[in-house]
């Protein structure tokens, strides 16, 4: 399995990105996908989750109203709208793949394929 992260690069406060996730080697309809982030000297934290079976969606606090995570199965890829962006949302941005939903979807070590980061950075 192999996943390809793309779209990340500097924006303004106020302004958006979309971030694209491309997965090989696995049926993506079948597989729930989320997106992380990791900030210099913090944790990788949970950003947004979408469910294989219905498409259900979850989102940290921090991202709730302002990004949305949407996915393109006949694509194989995930995406991640990122607007009203503001320069805490700076960070490198992974996508994650797995075949199963779990109530731990928050939970980066639940996640069984990881993509390489893409950087959002946002200026004030």
């Amino acid at each position: 399995v192999q996943l390809q992260a793309s779209g990340g690069g500097w924006v303004q406060a106020g302004g958006s990105l979309r971030l694209s996730c491309s997965a090989s080697g696995l049926t993506f309809s079948r597989s729930s996908q989320a997106w992380f982030r990791q900030s210099p000297g913090k944790e990788r934290e949970f950003v947004a989750a979408i469910r294989e079976s219905n498409g259900a969606t979850r989102y940290s606090d921090s991202v709730k109203g302002r990004f949305t995570i949407s996915r393109d199965n006949a694509k194989n890829t995930a995406y991640l709208q990122m607007n009203s962006l503001k320069p805490e949302d700076t960070a490198v941005y992974y996508c994650a793949v797995r075949n199963y939903w779990s109530v731990q979807y928050y939970n980066s070590e639940t996640w069984t394929y990881w993509g390489k980061g893409t950087l959002v950075t946002v200026s004030s």
